[in-house]
């Protein structure tokens, strides 16, 4: 099961300056390599191979170098730049509204995240039109994304959650979505009214989170535990892509 022959397609946000990587932030986190390879050639095989044929990619921080760096790319590219990269990430969704209301099924993904390809191909065959991958197996903190649930429903979608909300059970979001065509238009307009109202340094979590507190859309999970996978926003983080999460990639699952 693939996505060839369905109208879908990919997002990628790229545009981030990966500030908090130290000596190596001089270039895109997309474009860190790990066995030899781009974050971002990483992706885009792992799309190509799940048959998705077309991504727009949001860029913005040395942004030619991405450009560069996927010229033989295995699928149809689209680029769009945001020129307020440095403030919040919801600048960077709310830039690719036209490919949000394109009217097809979008897999919306951030681009720092090391991964077994099999993580993309559960995402994009999942029943669910609409669907969070979570990882139960997570280390608790400020820094994880935390995705609640209660009686089976999506309930918050926050680093810290509201404590006034009851949930069952929480863990933590990969940053890879996908959203059918309505939501998708959803998230474009929510994203759109942060924009209007000069929301412009908050996360791309937070219009996906005032998704999931209107309760519109049938939004479901994916459960990715035991998936390796790492989100690359320290230096350490590069250390233990490398020597945990690299070596369990080729290994099936």
């Amino acid at each position: 099961q693939s996505a060839e022959n369905l109208d879908v397609q990919a997002i990628i946000l790229a545009a981030g300056v990966g500030k908090r990587l130290g000596e190596f932030g001089n270039r895109p986190k997309s474009l860190l390599e790990f066995g030899g390879i781009s974050l971002l050639a990483r992706h885009l095989t792992a799309l190509s191979a799940s048959g998705i044929s077309r991504a727009t990619l949001c860029i913005g921080y040395c942004a030619e170098q991405i450009r560069t760096a996927t010229t033989a790319a295995p699928l149809a590219l689209e680029f769009i730049e945001n020129p307020d990269y440095r403030r919040g990430s919801v600048v960077s969704l709310w830039q690719v509204r036209a490919a949000l209301t394109a009217g097809e099924t979008i897999i919306l993904m951030d681009a720092d995240v090391l991964y077994h390809p099999a993580m993309l191909q559960r995402l994009v065959t999942s029943a669910h039109d609409n669907c969070f991958l979570v990882d139960r197996d997570f280390i608790a903190g400020d820094e994880p994304v935390k995705l609640c649930v209660r009686n089976g429903t999506l309930v918050e979608f926050r680093k810290q959650p509201d404590p006034t909300i009851a949930f069952d059970w929480c863990g933590e979001s990969v940053g890879f979505f996908k959203f059918n065509s309505r939501c998708a238009h959803a998230l474009a307009e929510l994203c759109d009214s942060y924009v209007r109202n000069g929301r412009l340094d908050e996360p791309y979590e937070e219009p996906i989170r005032d998704l999931i507190q209107a309760a519109q859309h049938a939004l479901g999970v994916e459960d990715i535990t035991g998936v390796p996978w790492i989100e690359i926003d320290f230096p350490e983080d590069i250390a233990r892509a490398r020597s945990e999460i690299l070596p369990q990639l080729k290994a099936p699952l």
